[in-house]
């Protein structure tokens, strides 16, 4: 055993050749914020990161380990995460509350040399990206010029905002809203800097009412029944709804078209059309970055991986999914791809280690792609 421990000491990349590193992923929660049951603590949160880990292994072959950790504060957190960096490829954070998490992601990406990803913040972003720009363009409508209200101002609704400006949308044309209405500059409560940044001018505004009168998309990261009948009657032309609250969405595709009947709706629901599922990415997404050795991971991946989703709904859908969802093709009811697409791990995580490469964070490029999409697809095979 001593020759592989001597010849990572010479060259620590060697561990991925040597060890099981190169393919390991640590799954890491606190359980402050687990979905839908909040602050159940350390413990409680463990069958949720198993399942995570089942499911990284499932659709792309990753192995993980699990860790739950009884700590709140976030410097400590940091530094028992960070001191894990040996033993692993890549960090997920998991169910950890907003504002720490953004505080622990960003202080472990700037120490570690390994991707850092929080799913609950990016995983939902990529996914809103992908049904952002694909429903849009089946309305014919400029990214660059609809107006989106965003409804909850959390890890995931701020992550999700930051990379639809990052796909386009404009800062100007974003209004945010929290439990106390439209966020905007002189409203006088103590704000985080997020909300600082997406504060609006003092318009008049105050309700979420009164903001999504007009507006072209809704995102909703929020609570059940938070966007009404009423208003959405009230929205624009062919209005874009990605409605996330779990298990029970703002508003269902049923009430929304019940009262518009030209409503593209998106829901974390497996029941409904338009899925916004984050399995459609973290699987591939790590698969990606491991398999280049990145560094981290960074904003062209995440738009990288955003954009092969999007694309591959466009594409026509294979019979294994057919056989299993009946009639899909690319519309209204069908934005992005299903969670059991098999396509999906190879478009996604090639695309992802591409970016990586291209933005400079790869240490082991990839030279031949076509026996890459082999090599992952024979992984889930």
């Amino acid at each position: 055993m001593a020759e592989p421990c001597l010849e990572i000491e010479k060259d620590p990349a060697a561990a991925r050749r040597y060890t099981a590193r190169g393919n390991l992923v640590v799954v890491i929660s606190n359980g402050t914020a687990v979905l839908g049951l909040g602050n159940i603590g350390a413990l409680a949160s463990k069958p949720v990161m198993e399942g995570k880990g089942v499911l990284f292994k499932k659709f792309a072959g990753v192995d993980v380990f699990d860790i739950e950790i009884n700590e709140h504060d976030p410097d400590k957190l940091v530094d028992i995460i960070a001191s894990l960096e040996p033993t692993f490829g890549g960090i997920n954070l998991e169910d950890i509350k907003a504002p720490e998490c953004f505080y622990i992601e960003k202080k472990l990406r700037e120490r570690m040399g390994i991707p850092v990803f929080h799913d609950d913040q990016h995983g939902t972003a990529i996914i809103v990206g992908a049904a952002a720009v694909n429903g849009l363009q089946i309305v014919g409508k400029d990214i660059s010029e609809v107006r989106l209200v965003v409804n909850g101002a959390g890890a995931s609704a701020i992550a999700c905002t930051n990379l639809l400006r990052s796909l386009g949308f404009k800062k100007e044309n974003i209004t945010m809203c929290d439990s106390k209405g439209v966020i905007y500059q002189s409203r006088g409560d103590n704000m985080d800097e997020t909300k600082q940044f997406y504060a609006i001018e003092d318009n008049g505004w105050r309700t979420l009412a009164d903001a999504v009168a007009g507006a072209d998309v809704f995102l909703g990261c929020s609570k059940a029944g938070a966007l009404s009948q009423d208003m959405i009657k009230t929205m624009a032309k062919d209005p874009l709804i990605l409605a996330l609250a779990n298990p029970v969405p703002e508003t269902t595709p049923h009430e929304a078209k019940a009262v518009r009947a030209d409503a593209i709706v998106c829901t974390g629901r497996s029941d409904y059309p338009n899925q916004v599922n984050n399995v459609l990415c973290f699987p591939f997404l790590f698969r990606g970055a491991l398999d280049v050795g990145a560094t981290t991971i960074n904003e062209e991946m995440k738009m990288a991986a955003a954009h092969a989703i999007a694309d591959l709904a466009k594409e026509p859908v294979p019979f294994e999914v057919l056989s299993t969802y009946g009639e899909l093709s690319f519309g209204p009811d069908y934005v992005i791809p299903t969670p059991f697409d098999p396509r999906l791990i190879m478009a996604v995580s090639s695309a992802v280690a591409k970016a990586a490469m291209d933005s400079g964070v790869a240490t082991r490029p990839i030279t031949g792609w076509d026996a890459y999409a082999k090599q992952v697809k024979a992984l889930v095979a």
